[in-house]
């Protein structure tokens, strides 16, 4: 490339453009398309505008979208997020004394789905009775975690 102050010189060196925009219709004999009904035949809906999103065929019919119930009752508000698995603490009777118990030995002993547990993880509620001293590595309740410590064992923090 010569090295030169004028201007024409560096706009030869810009690369071509490759793609070209669409015709703009409707905008005049000026557009390259013709005048009149520019390329979009003679009346009708299409010839107008677009079809709207909810579009099924006939003005007349409403769309499956719009015929669908609405959410009534309680559960309208609520969140579809997922919730954790919970665990009854008499469930963890069955490990060792001074275990330590996080997610994949549940897994191992058959207590929860695999899939289920990484998807929504897994949290201990203190419903039943610890006979065991265990070291806990899941996400506990205030009383779990108490009737954990009362057993002899620990929370350990989880990951």
């Amino acid at each position: 490339m010569v090295k030169n102050n004028s201007k024409s010189t560096v706009l030869s060196c810009l690369p071509k453009s490759v793609s070209f925009s669409g015709k703009r219709v409707g905008r005049g004999y000026g557009s390259g398309k013709g005048g009149h009904t520019v390329g979009r035949g003679a009346k009708g809906l299409k010839a107008r505008s677009k079809r709207h999103l909810l579009f099924e065929g006939r003005k007349t019919q409403k769309s499956l979208l719009r015929r669908t119930p609405l959410l009534r009752g309680k559960g309208k508000l609520k969140s579809y997020q997922d919730k954790p698995i919970i665990l009854s603490l008499d469930k963890l009777n069955i490990f060792k004394n001074q275990l330590t118990v996080d997610q994949n030995k549940l897994i191992k002993e058959g207590l929860i789905d695999a899939k289920e547990a990484k998807r929504m993880g897994v949290k201990v509620l203190a419903n039943g009775e610890l006979k065991r001293a265990l070291k806990v590595a899941l996400p506990v309740s205030a009383g779990a975690k108490k009737a954990i410590e009362e057993a002899g064992g620990e929370v350990v923090e989880s990951q």
